[in-house]
């Protein structure tokens, strides 16, 4: 048995020489344009245009989901000490304003040239945040532990002086920068 390409090569003549029948090439165009006529009217193929919605829906759920859990729901997870008594909710504004006022502080001084010693600086304040975030939790799951309350409150002293003794080598730093370099244009005149 031959294949195809076999009976093409065997009989190239008849394959080079014969033209086709009259009206080959209208026949051909005429279902040609046919076939484009159905293809313009024909009902396009939805289903990419459904998995690109299904998608974009889906991710908007999820970063719905995702904000909401992060940032809008009530933090079910930990208890704030203004949430314990009216007391402490003073307390704790003042602490807050305190830290607030001292971090602002921090950010603009010296170190604002030095990416490298702000960073680890953040780190670290950030670092004692998250032990504040794990007493929170645990007044959630005791809300009336004074010990819980305490540390709470001794947290945020022990972050003010943290802070305090930072700001003081800051500007000891800052003024003994400024005395070198007082000193360095009395030499270089």
């Amino acid at each position: 048995m031959k294949t195809l390409e076999e009976i093409i090569k065997s009989d190239r003549e008849i394959w080079n020489s014969a033209e086709p029948s009259e009206g080959h090439f209208e026949r051909f165009s005429t279902k040609l344009e046919l076939r484009r006529m159905k293809a313009k009217n024909a009902p396009k193929n939805i289903a990419p245009y459904l998995l690109r919605a299904a998608v974009v829906t889906l991710l908007v759920t999820l970063s719905s989901l995702w904000t909401w859990d992060n940032f809008i729901k009530p933090n079910s997870q930990k208890m704030t000490l203004s949430q314990v008594s009216p007391q402490y909710r003073e307390v704790e504004r003042y602490y807050i304003r305190q830290v607030n006022l001292m971090e602002n502080e921090i950010r603009g001084s010296v170190i604002a040239d030095d990416p490298e010693h702000k960073t680890m600086l953040m780190k670290e304040l950030q670092n004692m945040d998250e032990v504040y975030v794990e007493l929170q939790k645990e007044l959630k799951d005791n809300p009336n532990d004074e010990r819980i309350i305490n540390a709470m409150i001794e947290h945020y002293q022990n972050k003010l002086d943290v802070m305090t003794i930072i700001l003081n080598q800051l500007k000891d730093f800052r003024n003994s920068n400024n005395i070198n370099n007082k000193e360095y244009e009395k030499v270089s005149l």
